[in-house]
């Protein structure tokens, strides 16, 4: 049955799962994969993302313990952050814009962004006619009749959409939030839309990348209660769920097909979890949309350099293990960490606490959740062995620490094989963890966020366009088996846009700004391909071609490279390019 409340509240659990077969009426799983055991219920239901994905929905009581020999690792939601805290001339736009042939400013496209919403009174996202340019805006945080077509896969049966229409009435009324009460609490929405599409304003101070664009906005909601308790995320941090993150795509796919329009989808979302090969269900499927014609997908490539969260070990043959030093902050309360490695690497684990007390090597021979205690330390480690990842084909340890002793942990890992004896090791990112702590020696490489490793979306690394220097904790690549990422560099620091108030600009720095700029960069490339329809196949593989060869590169590096990826953005490059 399709589900409506369960989607939004905190008594039902949530499930990625893929089916085998599909019909109007009902939905069949397939219990053997992608990695779901549990049965259907009576009081169980469904959303559907695409012809491939679908949430299923459980009541919380038969979920809890959330344990992976219960529930496999694909189908346990993502929780993902937000990744941030005179760029159009250096990216090349305002150049292209002086171009007569080349002026077309992102018009007749679309720019959807899933994130945390957008300040729609803001006079950036108005026409020139002062209607607004925003399609469509689902706001998922709020009770409503969701979209209902009559066609499962399209609907989306939670949130409130408001349309073009209701915006306009909106801006017309003395008190917009009486007729769309839709807010950005964050201001991080409103940041991305500006960069990626606001208006030239009246001073010619700012116009964003693509400022004749329209745009569709998702505002997504907050992480359910049991899945930050399940990856031991802290109250105060903003997170939230990849399912929702993947309807807010089916939304914006929804918009471009209603009204006709090449779409540019933007995702400033990230995750340390996962495989960093690009296998989780948010990133396959954004690789499935990338491959539509009309579609691009710029993702940002997260801001983890520098904080230690990654450490890249290898156990030799004449070596019985490693200890990997990780030293855990005061008051930390907990956090999930997950070890991968390459198939067919097999490895197993123990621990040292601060206090000295040594738990030996724990044999990898169960699917079980393991719960280890210490005799002196209010410390429990939940450990989940999966000696090959469904997705994947590697070993995945996956150890939640709860109530972490303070001090420096030391992980004693064991191989089992001796083939190349090479593993990685991920904390969760910045902003699900204190930042005092980290690992003691870490690898400042392969810390590109999820989904960012995903094969076709353009992955964008931020750079600082005033001194020319790497912003300095943009992610560097490459993937874990070494596919090259990010695919370019784009402005990402200290980037302003107008405030709806008109007094004093807001500012942003990180990989979300830089993904900015390429989507608008983007959305005019597929202005120019879909103007006469010459090049309305456009698709994400094409643009991402079109702005690699455009890019600038400085005759220092060697390209690719794990910061730089091919090169900076240069949309006016991009089209010099095409005519040699």
């Amino acid at each position: 049955m399709p589900c409506i409340q369960p989607d939004l509240s905190q008594d039902y659990s949530d499930f990625i799962i893929r089916y085998f077969s599909f019909t109007q009426t009902a939905l069949t799983f397939n219990s053997s994969a992608p990695g779901f055991s549990q049965g259907q219920t009576e009081e169980s239901c469904f959303s559907v993302i695409s012809s491939q994905y679908a949430v299923y929905h459980m009541p919380l009581a038969e979920t809890l313990p959330l344990t992976l020999n219960r529930f496999s690792y694909p189908s346990i939601p993502k929780l993902y952050t937000l990744l941030d805290t005179s760029s159009m001339e250096s990216s090349g736009i305002l150049t292209a814009f002086a171009q007569p042939s080349l002026a077309l400013r992102g018009r007749g496209t679309l720019i959807g962004i899933v994130d945390t919403g957008i300040d729609y009174r803001n006079p950036i996202f108005l026409g020139s006619d002062r209607s607004t340019r925003i399609l469509g805006l689902w706001d998922q945080t709020e009770e409503g009749p969701g979209i209902i077509t009559g066609n499962i896969l399209e609907d989306i049966p939670y949130g409130r959409e408001y349309t073009r229409e209701e915006i306009n009435r909106a801006l017309e009324a003395e008190d917009p939030f009486s007729v769309v009460p839709s807010r950005d609490e964050s201001g991080h929405g409103p940041l991305l839309a500006g960069i990626a599409a606001g208006n030239e304003t009246d001073s010619a101070s700012f116009t964003g990348a693509a400022p004749e664009a329209f745009l569709a906005v998702v505002k997504l909601k907050q992480a359910k209660q049991y899945l930050r308790d399940y990856y031991l995320i802290p109250s105060s941090s903003e997170a939230y769920q990849e399912n929702d993150i993947m309807m807010g795509i089916k939304y914006l796919l929804l918009v471009a097909r209603r009204h006709r329009l090449p779409l540019t989808i933007l995702i400033s979302l990230g995750t340390n979890m996962g495989s960093h090969e690009g296998t989780s269900p948010l990133a396959r499927y954004l690789d499935t949309v990338s491959a539509f014609p009309g579609v691009v997908t710029v993702i940002a490539a997260g801001n983890e350099t520098g904080y230690s969260h990654h450490y890249f070990g290898t156990v030799e043959a004449d070596e019985e293990f490693e200890d990997v030093e990780l030293r855990i902050a005061s008051g930390e309360e907990g956090f999930t960490m997950e070890m991968w490695t390459q198939e067919p690497e097999l490895f197993s684990v123990g621990f040292l606490s601060p206090t000295g007390e040594l738990i030996g090597r724990i044999p990898n021979n169960t699917p079980m959740e393991q719960r280890i205690t210490f005799l002196l330390e209010d410390t429990v480690i939940y450990l989940n062995y999966q000696v090959a990842e469904f997705e994947t084909g590697s070993q995945l340890i996956v150890m939640r620490f709860v109530r972490p002793t303070p001090g420096i942990w030391r992980l004693r890992v064991y191989n089992s094989l001796y083939l190349k004896g090479a593993y990685h090791l991920w904390l969760p990112a910045h902003g699900f963890l204190s930042e005092d702590t980290f690992f003691l020696r870490p690898h400042p490489d392969t810390v590109i966020t999820e989904p960012g490793n995903a094969s076709l979306p353009i992955t964008v690394g931020a750079y600082n366009h005033r001194s020319g220097g790497i912003y300095i904790h943009s992610s560097r690549g490459y993937t874990r088996l070494g596919r090259v990422k990010p695919d370019l560099a784009a402005p990402g620091v200290d980037v302003e846009i107008p405030s709806s108030s008109g007094l004093s600009p807001i500012r942003i720095t990180g990989t979300s700004a830089a993904a900015a700029h390429a989507a608008g960069a983007a959305a005019n490339l597929l202005s120019w391909a879909f103007r006469d329809g010459s090049f309305s196949y456009m698709n994400t593989s094409i643009a991402k071609a079109f702005l690699i060869r455009g890019a600038e590169r400085n005759p220092v590096f060697t390209y690719p490279n794990r910061e730089w990826g091919y090169g900076t953005l240069n949309l006016y490059n991009a089209f010099l390019r095409m005519r040699e």
